[in-house]
């Protein structure tokens, strides 16, 4: 079988001679090293996928991932949503909303948080989270409001039960002072998100929000708009203006006014992390210059001879790159494999070991991600091949006759 014989003699210096135990010892640990250092960033970076994934579905998909509103929160309501809201791309659901701050009191206990008037649908994201009673409770006139577990717990109530609703941007002045809007609501259903979302969202049904926030019948906050992929509202926003999609009378607000410090603290971490494990790749993978260097004298008058032999400079540098950069490559891609067998079985890896981080019936959120586990691999292997240039350049550079000189 043909093989390139600066290929061939690199991968022969890899095998090494029996002579040769500490530089192959030091190669041995740069594989291993760059294959922990993969395996732990795949690992990490499978569970911050996952942990980030989950805050998108229980957070974002139940607040409004956009609102789009004329003036200050008070818009004409129509039967049909506007026309330019369907030219915006990646739109999957267009609906009238209200929605202000609250106060909630309840016979015990006051809380604050935002209130949401909605359409009752069974499609609703809502209503794949209820715990207790349906949409079909959210009639209008009847007053009804639906709690997340965390703020009932924290009232003090449940289905049946009374609690007040006060808005502060409804107020009205009276003899006695400012006094802000506010009516009585029964609980007529609990919701879980299983995130904190769940200790601050009240539901209602969008007329009786409307009444308590003193709108006209055909008035509205706005529309809210759900997307494929809640992240796109970043680029969205920018779009929907440069494009001239949203009239200058309309104003665009998305979930990053409530949530964004939260995604991005997480995303912050997610990089931090996989910056710091990069940099044990980066150590591993430039223990291939100690190792190569190694190699690289005591090769020498072996490096003499085949120039001798009439290998050119370029030759002699793929030897030495073919040699250093096996160990890379071999490291990456086992790392790589490792990484991904770990990360798909993790959960039953800490059950085996008896670590548990959460209370039964729950696991790590693990999402892997192929082409994120392809770019470490590449990398790792990119710093693999910069840290053998050195090296194999220093051997490259032998002069046959000085090295034979006392052979």
């Amino acid at each position: 079988m043909f093989h390139p014989v600066s290929a061939f003699i690199g991968l022969r210096y890899l095998k090494g001679r029996s002579g040769d135990k500490f530089s192959r010892f030091v190669s041995y640990m740069s594989t291993a090293g760059i294959s922990i250092g993969v395996l732990s960033l795949v690992t990490v970076l499978s569970v911050m996928n996952g942990f980030e994934g989950q805050l998108k579905d229980k957070i974002l998909g139940v607040l409004p991932q956009a609102v789009v509103s004329q003036g200050d929160d008070r818009t004409p309501f129509e039967s049909t949503p506007p026309a330019f809201l369907q030219k915006i791309p990646h739109v999957q659901d267009i609906s009238p909303i209200v929605r202000s701050e609250a106060i909630i009191q309840s016979p015990s206990k006051l809380s604050a948080g935002l209130m949401v008037g909605i359409e009752p649908r069974e499609d609703d994201p809502i209503a794949q989270r209820m715990m207790m009673g349906s949409m079909s409770g959210l009639q209008a006139g009847s007053y009804h409001v639906f709690l997340g577990h965390s703020l009932a717990r924290t009232l003090n109530v449940n289905m049946g039960d009374k609690v007040r609703l006060m808005v502060t941007n409804a107020s009205q002045f009276t003899p006695l002072g400012r006094i802000p809007s506010q009516r009585n609501f029964t609980v007529s259903g609990i919701f879980n998100t299983g995130s904190d979302v769940d200790s601050m969202l009240m539901v209602t049904n969008i007329e009786d929000a409307g009444r308590l926030l003193r709108y006209s019948s055909d008035t509205i906050s706005g529309w809210r708009l759900f997307f494929n992929d809640p992240f796109v509202v970043a680029d969205l926003s920018q779009k929907v203006k440069s494009d001239n999609i949203l009239p200058k009378d309309w104003n665009w607000s998305d979930w990053r006014d409530q949530r964004g410090e939260l995604f991005q603290a997480v995303r912050m971490e997610k990089n931090m992390m996989g910056l710091m494990l990069g940099l044990i790749i980066a150590v591993a993978a430039f223990n291939i210059i100690s190792a190569l260097i190694m190699v690289v004298m005591e090769k020498q008058s072996e490096v003499a001879i085949l120039k001798t032999q009439g290998m050119t400079n370029h030759q002699i540098l793929a030897i030495f790159m073919v040699q250093g950069a096996s160990s890379g490559v071999i490291g990456a891609i086992v790392g790589g494999v490792l990484g991904t067998l770990l990360a798909s079985n993790l959960n039953n890896v800490m059950d085996a070991l008896g670590l548990s981080l959460f209370s039964a019936g729950t696991e790590l959120p693990v999402v892997i991600s192929p082409l994120q586990i392809m770019v470490v691999i590449l990398l790792a292997i990119g710093l693999s091949l910069l840290a053998t240039l050195f090296p194999s350049y220093r051997a490259a550079s032998v002069k046959p006759a000085e090295a034979l000189r006392y052979e």
